[in-house]
């Protein structure tokens, strides 16, 4: 029965086809010489046209329905596996597109040939929607995480009335594992974001055949291991990608740049660049530097000498933070605990370094 249907829809869609293309064919194209009046002569033309594609749309209708339902199932098979928020960022999009186009196309109802205007109408509709659903599926991993971002901040206000920016973990930060301490101390509010082109990163030198870039990378994955499961700091995987960027360093700032986030790194030139594209940074090395033991000068101190120093008679220490020690005249006592006062402290970006003499020791009363 509904194939019947169909077939006589066709048929009429075929007859209506074929009156619009004889009213064309009749006033742009050809001049019809009929010895008929002119009030018949336009109907015979509209009459056989319309008689003729009606024809040939019911002698096809058969194969058109089958195509027709073929197509349908594919599209219906393939929206299946399409998540909803792509299908729906893709309708906006497409919606966006025939808008524009719209804008676009108005000026070219004034051209006098109506099918030069119809087809260019109907090609710039056709590259615009295209568009609209092509850009917003790309983005629909950017347009997600904004409103899901969003969304948090909302929930966040309401409750809490403070509001958490996103960390971005860089692959340095995560293999060097300290991050996982001070998140586990709470000087860190998530959530923690980790791009998907950082874990792929550390794969890489997870797989590589040089034993300290493996044992690294091992490090870096056990590191977010141990983060999702003893942490209570939420954690967010950023599928996204920017093809267009080479380098990882460059991706990180984008993405904090998208959402509004901070980068958390230990690497001091990453730094520097974000610092001049205005992008917040928080450098671990920094925060270690700033909670080390304030040292004046004229302070003593017990001190291991390990090894020879690179100048002449000295020699090198380090505190228990890693902090280095330059002894001056201290090669002599290599191995050995001796006391030290302080002379001199340089703060560098790379961190501190301490200068120090022996302590003269004390003349014995007799």
């Amino acid at each position: 029965m509904l194939n019947k249907i169909a077939r006589g829809i066709l048929t009429v869609l075929g007859f209506a086809l074929g009156i619009g293309i004889s009213w064309i064919v009749n006033n742009t194209f050809l001049k019809f010489n009929i010895q008929l009046m002119p009030i018949y002569q336009d109907m015979i033309i509209y009459l056989c046209g319309g008689v003729g594609f009606a024809i040939f749309a019911y002698l096809l209708s058969n194969k058109i329905i089958d195509s027709m339902v073929n197509v349908t199932n594919s599209i219906e098979h393939r929206l299946q596996q399409v998540p909803i928020g792509d299908v729906i960022v893709g309708a906006f999009g497409l919606i966006i597109g025939l808008i524009i186009a719209y804008l676009i196309t108005s000026p070219l109802s004034q051209v006098k040939l109506a099918w030069v205007s119809g087809v260019i109408t109907a090609v710039i509709y056709l590259l615009f929607g295209y568009l609209g659903i092509s850009i917003g599926i790309k983005r629909v991993d950017e347009i997600n995480w904004i409103v899901n971002l969003k969304k948090t901040h909302k929930d966040i206000e309401l409750e809490d009335k403070k509001e958490s920016i996103p960390k971005v973990l860089d692959t340095s930060v995560i293999i060097d594992g300290r991050i996982f301490d001070i998140c586990k101390t709470g000087f860190i509010e998530g959530p923690l974001v980790i791009p998907n082109f950082v874990l792929e990163e550390l794969r890489h030198i997870a797989d590589s055949s040089d034993t300290l870039k493996r044992n690294r990378g091992r490090r870096g994955l056990d590191v977010l291991n141990r983060i999702q499961k003893e942490l209570d700091i939420p954690v967010k995987i950023w599928e996204g990608d920017f093809e267009d960027i080479a380098e990882v360093d460059s991706k990180l700032l984008k993405l904090a740049q998208l959402i509004d986030g901070k980068v958390v790194t230990n690497d001091y030139n990453l730094n520097k660049v974000a610092e001049f594209q205005g992008v917040s940074v928080l450098n671990i090395n920094e925060l270690a530097n700033a909670v080390k033991p304030v040292v004046l000068p004229g302070e003593e101190m017990s001190v291991q000498v390990i090894k020879d120093g690179k100048e002449m008679g000295q020699g090198v220490a380090y505190l228990d933070d890693g902090t280095m020690i330059v002894v001056d005249g201290g090669k002599k006592h290599v191995g050995e605990t001796i006391g030290v006062m302080v002379t001199s402290v340089l703060q560098t970006a790379a961190g501190r370094m301490i200068f120090a003499k022996p302590k003269q020791p004390m003349d014995k009363v007799v």
